[in-house]
């Protein structure tokens, strides 16, 4: 998935690790757990920083 900084307009590459929340019917958004391609920094991602999905090849 491609992300958008919450704090900047820096983009940025993650795989994306576990899915939490979001379920249909609750109005909690999911949260991403990601590895960030570049820095192999783990940390959880809100949905709404998401930019781009990009499909496994």
């Amino acid at each position: 998935m491609i992300c958008i900084s919450s704090d900047s307009d820096d983009l940025w590459m993650a795989d994306v690790i576990h899915v939490d929340g979001g379920s249909r019917g609750q109005k909690v958004p999911p949260l991403f757990q990601v590895d960030e391609v570049d820095t192999k920094l783990v940390r959880w991602v809100c949905a709404e920083l998401v930019t781009h999905i990009v499909p496994r090849v």
